[in-house]
């Protein structure tokens, strides 16, 4: 079996798409090929942009072109779909893909509880966070602002780690508000929003009522977001291999 065709496998036993990651995880444990090469994970990205067998459906995630229709009408992205449901299908995909960079860091990973039904790909967002309930850390006035916040990672002491509010097409500057309610923890703050929304970013978060916290919120766009989602996976399975 050619590498391009054990990459049309395993999405096709996964319903015709998969996450750069979920590649990562599963392409090279396929028996059926030899890999000869020193950069496998380069090999999988270069494989799954040959526009003959593949396509993109969002930042680091593709799928098969013999099952385009299929695949969109599931994800309620095709043409027929509404807005509506695009806008819920992307800010659902990139919340996922933040609880499973927390999960992969080792952290405790929430979801406001309107979101936990959420499909993320083909599962509720539930079946990937962490935590089922969210964390009394503070006031009730502050815990009922922060149980909002889209995605929230805890560490070992049940304490905020990271907060990350994406943002489609919602005012960035209500999730600043938020952030600015948080300001006492040693919390790190996000913005996670498409690269078009950065000049908007600066210009909200210059704002002198948010220069408590200007050097603490950073931006990270869709693509750098994806970057970093398939590269935690690619750590994971290089980890398994070495010991130190």
């Amino acid at each position: 079996m050619k590498q391009y065709e054990v990459v049309i496998k395993v999405m096709e036993d996964n319903g015709g798409y998969a996450t750069l990651g979920y590649l990562y995880q599963n392409v090279l444990n396929l028996r059926d090929v030899v890999w000869k090469t020193k950069t496998p994970f380069a090999s999988i990205r270069r494989i799954v942009q040959d526009d003959r067998f593949f396509f993109k459906i969002k930042p680091g995630l593709w799928a098969l072109k013999s099952h385009r229709e299929k695949v969109l009408k599931n994800f309620s992205i095709d043409n027929k779909s509404s807005n509506k449901k695009q806008i819920e299908f992307d800010h659902t995909y990139y919340q996922g893909l933040l609880v499973d960079i927390g999960n992969l860091k080792g952290l405790q990973t929430f979801v406001p509880y309107q979101d936990k039904n959420r499909i993320y790909l083909s599962k509720p967002l539930l079946d990937f966070t962490s935590l089922e309930r969210f964390y009394d850390f503070s006031y009730e006035r502050i815990v009922r602002r922060a149980v909002t916040v889209d995605v929230s990672w805890f560490n070992e002491r049940n304490l905020p780690n990271s907060f990350f509010e994406v943002e489609l097409t919602t005012d960035i500057q209500n999730s600043l508000l938020k952030f600015l309610e948080l300001q006492d923890f040693n919390t790190n703050f996000n913005i996670v929003a498409p690269d078009n929304r950065l000049k908007e970013f600066e210009s909200k978060i210059s704002y002198s009522a948010f220069k408590p916290i200007k050097e603490r919120v950073k931006f990270l766009d869709f693509e750098k977001l994806s970057i970093y989602h398939s590269k935690m996976f690619e750590f994971q399975e290089i980890s398994k291999k070495v010991k130190i």
